[in-house]
């Protein structure tokens, strides 16, 4: 099989198995299996694929084809410019969720303290560290297989952060400049309907927001305000409808100059807001 018939055999797999983009999916699990590079391909697209390659990628293609997510395939997802580890113990990193990080390095200075619940794989604690040296940053998780995972990452990236198995602020002690989270928040019943690659593969227990998609919320609102400094801020990714919702939510306990902030396609994406004071 040449590094052209693979391509090609590849995408007509993947767009039979009804895969989206399925030429860029088969390009990718091939670079993925050969470590050939984009100008190498196109230089000498009828060079033979090893035998041993060949059998990876029609493994792969197989795997693919079955709906498994690309980046649990290839094990990484780029975000903020960075590599991040994956597996099936951790949500994906979206490009959605940048705004979230964006957002809290507008506010975040070196010396402060920050804690990210829901940490995952890591992506927002490690990329707040990187992007803001000097900052002391802490990770809690439910799930310990993501904790691992976000360890994996904080080695990998050579970051100091503390991580902590807890469900949101049981486990946690002291107080923070700021409060970063990327909770699940989809209504159970809008579940099903997800794609084949999130429903079926990702971990449910970071997807699901209960009934109406606000559980945690309304408990990190309820009990950040005990582990929040004095004008310190709370920082939230939210689903697109969500935004009046989360804003009330902190309005009425007691934040100020709180804001939704959209993502580049106009949506809203963060819910951020300021805590006074004793409330």
């Amino acid at each position: 099989m040449t590094l052209l018939g693979a391509c090609r055999y590849g995408e007509d797999l993947l767009e039979s198995a009804g895969v989206p983009e399925a030429g860029l999916n088969a390009w990718l699990l091939l670079e993925y299996v050969s470590g050939c590079i984009r100008s190498h391909y196109l230089a000498y697209p009828e060079e033979e694929l090893p035998k041993e390659a060949e059998e990876h990628y029609l493994e792969v293609l197989k795997r693919r084809s079955e709906r498994v997510p690309l980046q649990y395939i290839t094990g990484v997802q780029e975000f903020m410019g960075h590599r991040f580890l994956v597996n099936e113990q951790v949500l994906i990193p979206r490009q959605d969720t940048e705004i979230l990080v964006e957002e809290v390095l507008k506010y975040l200075k070196p010396g402060m303290h920050f804690l990210d619940l829901c940490t995952g794989s890591g992506c927002i604690l490690l990329s707040l560290l990187l992007g803001c040296p000097g900052a002391v940053g802490m990770g809690t998780d439910l799930s310990p297989g993501a904790l691992e995972t976000a360890k994996r990452n904080q080695e990998l990236l050579e970051q100091e952060a503390l991580l902590q198995e807890s469900d949101l602020f049981d486990q946690i002690e002291g107080v923070f400049d700021v409060i970063v989270s990327n909770p699940p928040y989809i209504k159970s019943g809008d579940i099903p309907e997800l794609m084949e690659e999130v429903r079926m593969f990702e971990p449910l227990s970071a997807l699901d927001g209960h009934e109406d998609g606000l559980y945690f919320y309304r408990r990190i609102v309820k009990e950040s305000p005990a582990y929040l400094k004095a004008g310190g801020g709370l920082y939230l990714e939210i689903g697109y409808d969500q935004g009046d919702s989360v804003s009330e939510l902190l309005r009425d306990r007691g934040f100020c100059r709180i804001e939704v902030i959209k993502d580049l396609a106009g949506l809203d994406r963060v819910v951020k807001g300021i805590y006074p004071g004793k409330i």
